[in-house]
């Protein structure tokens, strides 16, 4: 092995291991955490969960041992099943998250009526069209042998060996993406500008309470006034923060599967 394929074997292994670790952990707070197994997001959480954990260890494994044999490391029916699973749960954990955006935009958006809008029920009807949403792609390209391993990759993934199928397998990869990237990604801005927005007018409140308060306190002292207006500031600076966070490690995640794929 070239040593840039030991740093890219040493690189899977870490993303594995971090991989297991943080999806171990968050599945451990949802079982000893009572508070977050009532609450309606705990479902799109453990559900993106799963799909992480699942891709730990039944897609990456593979992955790491293509790179070390430079060759399919199991039987076509292992790797068709690996392709399939991956295909599955990748589209899985962008729609999970596209859910979790959501449930975060009717509660901060509509607060009186998040409890009736957003129930156990709407959750589970949610999490079901993702699994439809995202079974539908595997299947229509498993039927069509779409699936297998692939060197560039070193993994077995979505995968056409036939060039007279070159156009259609074009057109299907475009949709896919376009309704799980992208469609996530859209509803990512759309539900996090909306909440942002709502953000920064509480923020504006909260501000003018503030000055007023200062005004009227003549007598205060100027390193307490420093300091309220500091936190007025990384108040207006926190949500956008979070936001852009959420929605750039959305980015970060899926766009080198996308753009390579």
């Amino acid at each position: 092995m070239s040593i840039w394929e030991l740093l890219l074997a040493f690189l899977v292994v870490l993303l594995m291991l971090v991989a297991l670790l943080a999806n171990v952990l968050v599945l451990m707070c949802f079982l000893y955490s009572a508070d977050i197994r009532k609450q309606v997001p705990g479902l799109f959480i453990l559900n993106l969960t799963f799909c992480n954990l699942l891709m730990a260890v039944s897609s990456m494994p593979l992955t790491l041992a293509g790179i070390i044999y430079k060759s399919q490391p199991a039987g076509d029916q292992v790797c068709h099943a690996v392709g399939f699973l991956e295909t599955f749960l990748t589209t899985n954990s962008m729609l999970s998250m596209a859910a979790l955006s959501i449930d975060r935009w009717i509660a901060v958006v509509f607060p009186l009526s998040y409890h009736s809008k957003m129930r156990y029920r709407d959750a589970a009807l949610i999490l079901s069209y993702t699994w439809l949403h995202s079974a539908s792609f595997p299947i229509v390209a498993a039927s069509l042998s779409w699936v297998g391993f692939h060197h560039l990759y070193a993994s077995c993934t979505l995968y056409n060996k036939r060039p007279e199928d070159r156009t259609q397998f074009v057109i299907f990869t475009g949709v896919f993406h376009a309704l799980s990237f992208l469609l996530s990604l859209v509803v990512l801005c759309f539900t996090y500008l909306k909440v942002l927005k709502v953000a920064r007018f509480h923020c504006k409140r909260i501000d003018v309470i503030t000055m007023q308060t200062l005004v009227l306190l003549v007598d205060i002292h100027p390193s307490v006034r420093e300091r309220c207006l500091e936190e007025q500031r990384r108040r207006r600076q926190r949500a956008t923060k979070k936001i852009s966070t959420f929605i750039g490690t959305f980015i970060l995640c899926f766009a080198p599967y996308v753009i390579t794929r």
